[in-house]
């Protein structure tokens, strides 16, 4: 299924986020339960939870729509690649998008940008977070591709 074919079977349950991203990933589609990460310009957080099990989990990063630094890069996303993660959506900038682009994962974000952050060890993980006209809750579901973002509370089945 594609986000407009939920959108058809499910009025009633999908919210639909602004089109404000960009696909980079190697998956069309990528769907999942929501783990969130509020950052920003510090995507230490981001670099712990890549690197735990993410089998049916999306991760949804709310680096504040930042557009002066990148938080994720290639080595990030080759992790959650292959730790299961289905898909990464940033309110924000990634990088090494050549590569990204080939990976077994679902990537979309805003831009890109060259530049790294810094670790601080700073950022906020499963609370809820706002972008793109949509509230993000942790333990929600996910839904994306090129067409667009839609959130539900509850699982639509079939449409893995």
């Amino acid at each position: 299924m594609t986000t407009p074919d939920l959108c058809d079977a499910h009025p009633d349950l999908v919210r639909v986020a602004e089109p404000i991203f960009r696909t980079y990933g190697g998956r069309d589609f990528f769907a999942g339960r929501i783990v969130t990460v509020k950052c920003f310009e510090d995507n230490s957080r981001v670099k712990e939870l890549v690197a735990t099990p993410g089998k049916g989990k999306v991760l949804v990063v709310d680096g504040g729509a930042s557009l002066r630094r990148a938080l994720l890069g290639d080595q990030l996303a080759q992790q959650a690649a292959s730790n299961g993660w289905e898909g990464i959506l940033i309110n924000g900038c990634l990088r090494d998008v050549q590569i990204i682009a080939t990976l077994d994962i679902g990537v979309q974000a805003l831009a890109s940008h060259p530049m790294k952050t810094e670790k601080r060890g700073l950022g906020d993980v499963d609370v809820p977070v706002s972008f793109a006209g949509l509230a993000f809750l942790p333990g929600e579901w996910i839904y994306a591709d090129a067409n667009g973002v839609v959130t539900s509370s509850t699982e639509l089945k079939g449409t893995a």
